[in-house]
């Protein structure tokens, strides 16, 4: 059964845990801890009744040679790691796992980038040359 609207992806979205209807870019979107997961792509080269879904570069790849009928990129998406998806030609069950995998990804993101980073201290004329003294 193809999925012919935003409401029946965030129906899928919702037994996902943190997943919340938001708005991105002014069309609808679903969030996770405030981070994009999904949503309707604004830019104009993306097909109608299309979905972008944030997911890493390798799988974008596979998926794109796996299944180039339902999913496909554009210039303007392509440096993202973004996937468009024709929902129309999509099965409820690879939606809901595509959209488990995008969740998984965002939160891996989001936890990598709150992973403080401590700067590491410059060699040279400090405390070892003056110790050298």
């Amino acid at each position: 059964m193809a999925i012919t609207s935003f409401d029946t992806v965030t129906e899928l979205a919702r037994a996902m845990p943190g997943i919340v209807r938001d708005t991105a870019y002014g069309a609808p979107a679903l969030k996770l801890g405030g981070k994009l997961v999904a949503c309707i792509p604004t830019n104009k080269s993306a097909e109608a009744n299309s979905l972008a879904v944030r997911i890493d570069l390798e799988h974008r790849a596979e998926l794109l040679r796996q299944q180039p009928d339902i999913y496909y990129i554009t210039d303007h998406y392509a440096p993202h790691p973004t996937v468009l998806v024709r929902l129309a030609k999509i099965t409820r069950a690879d939606l809901k796992e595509l959209l488990r995998d995008a969740s998984r990804f965002v939160a891996a993101s989001a936890s990598k980038a709150a992973i403080p980073t401590t700067p590491r201290k410059r060699a040279g004329r400090g405390s070892a040359a003056r110790d050298k003294r």
